[in-house]
């Protein structure tokens, strides 16, 4: 199989074979992305902020022992 073979296979097979979603089921699909983003991104961000000021509070408490 050619290399120009296999590209015309794939346009093929992506133009008559492949089911692609409707416009309102991927505007639907998309707001279900970005609320997930952003809700895991909060997340993130309150789990790091809390290690940070955790370490840095650990970190205090050691250098305060030792001075």
């Amino acid at each position: 199989m050619s290399l120009v073979d296999f590209i015309k296979g794939s346009y093929t097979e992506f133009k008559d074979k492949v089911e692609w979603p409707k416009w309102p089921e991927l505007q639907s699909s998309t707001i279900v992305v970005t609320i997930g983003t952003v809700l895991l991104s909060i997340f993130v961000f309150g789990v790091d902020s809390l290690f940070s000021k955790s370490i840095a509070n650990i970190l205090s408490l050691f250098i305060n022992l030792f001075n």
